[in-house]
């Protein structure tokens, strides 16, 4: 399977996740059929285009957090879209029981 066939994958995994709702790495990699791969699914979203109109900004942690440094300008950006579709984000955190999608 070549590198753009896995990235097309996980675009379109990611591309499904809702408004106002959030998904794993894990969970995305799983979606795209590449089980156990949410570091893949990271850094293919850590190199996307930074004129994509693809909903990263709803992938986030198996703990609820949001990955990027709290102080860097991805973290801001994320943090702003996550609240902006009315998801409540404490610190760095977003409650997976409210607001995991569940395909």
């Amino acid at each position: 399977m070549g590198n753009r066939s896995v990235e097309l994958r996980i675009y379109t995994a990611v591309a499904t996740i809702p408004s106002g709702r959030v998904a794993t790495y894990g969970q995305i990699g799983m979606l795209a059929g590449l089980p156990r791969s949410g570091r893949l699914v990271g850094r293919t979203l850590k190199n996307l285009p930074n004129d994509s109109n693809l909903p990263w900004h709803r992938v986030i942690n198996a703990s609820g957090r949001i990955s990027l440094p709290l102080d860097s300008e991805g973290f801001k950006r994320q943090k702003a879209r996550l609240q902006e579709e009315g998801l409540i984000v404490k610190g760095n955190r977003i409650s997976l029981a409210q607001y995991q999608w569940q395909p």
